[in-house]
């Protein structure tokens, strides 16, 4: 069994492959998009009713409110609205203005616009996603 590196939760898990395109996200979205590692936590456990979920990757503000969630899934699975759906159940729990879903290949950003999220053209790096806030 292969195991990869998670920065986020500080210790070495399953390289399955969801959990590269995770590992790969977490890189863009410090590298890239100016994330502090320090605010971002892989794995966030969820409860919504009954039901126990985990949020692939959660993003804070620098006040520690959620701010964006990521679902990341195998590069072979398609992203479409079942996977939307699913970062939006997260949402009703986490209250984030972002909402991102990746599978490595491609990735798609939503903003929270009103009550409905709305596609964005591009991932807004950090310091913007802090001036989209409610």
């Amino acid at each position: 069994m292969e195991l990869i590196w998670d920065p986020l939760r500080k210790r070495e898990v399953t390289a399955t492959p969801e959990e590269r395109v995770r590992q790969w996200f977490i890189v863009q979205l410090h590298e890239t998009f100016g994330v502090p590692m320090h605010l971002m936590m892989s794995e966030v456990p969820l409860r919504f009713g009954r039901k126990s979920w985990r949020a692939d990757i959660v993003v804070y503000d620098r006040a520690g409110a959620p701010l964006l969630v990521t679902e990341c899934k195998r590069p072979e699975v398609a992203l479409d609205a079942e996977v939307i759906t699913q970062a939006m159940r997260y949402n009703s729990v986490l209250g984030v203005r972002f909402l991102a879903v990746t599978n490595g290949n491609l990735t798609y950003l939503y903003r929270l616009e009103g009550e409905t999220f709305v596609p964005c053209e591009r991932i807004p790096a950090y310091e913007e996603m802090l001036l989209c806030q409610r």
